[in-house]
């Protein structure tokens, strides 16, 4: 791990996560203030919420700058039941979910599901299953969110 990631757990799961790669789009701490705390430190406090709970916020973050891992997978124990138990599983059984696209207050839009966004040209983007989009205009990673909406304060008119 990178010297500023972090590790915190609850003793079923494990919460990783990598500033470098954090853009701020607040899902974390707007959905589930009891575990992500900014103000606090430290500030993931893993007994705010079910596992269950804490892990749907984690698979929203649009960078994975949160991502966990079950304990029993880190120690090389089994899988939990709910979880696919092979690749073959989990390609033959998809779980599909539909696209849902969210403004985030003062921060990008954040699209879920799968998409293809191109350019005026056709030229394919490369997406992942959470993708978040610029608003503020000075993203050094356009039409892509780095984060810069925080540091210019960029705030919503709407």
């Amino acid at each position: 791990m990178e010297n500023n990631n972090k590790e915190y757990t609850n003793g079923e799961i494990t919460v990783y996560w990598q500033p470098k790669k954090c853009i701020h789009a607040t899902i974390c701490y707007v959905e589930l203030i009891e575990v992500f705390n900014p103000r606090k430190r430290p500030w993931v406090s893993m007994d705010g919420a079910p596992t269950k709970r804490i892990i749907e916020i984690v698979d929203k973050c649009p960078t994975e700058a949160l991502t966990y891992k079950w304990n029993k997978d880190i120690d090389g124990g089994e899988k939990p039941a709910s979880l696919p138990k092979n690749e073959t599983e989990a390609i033959t059984n998809p779980i599909v979910r539909p696209v849902e696209i969210r403004v985030m207050k003062d921060g990008p839009i954040v699209i879920t599901g799968k998409v293809r966004l191109t350019d005026n040209d056709g030229k394919e983007y490369k997406t992942y299953s959470i993708t978040s989009i610029c608003r503020c205009g000075q993203s050094g990673n356009l039409p892509f969110c780095d984060g810069t909406h925080r540091k210019i304060g960029f705030t919503d008119n709407l």
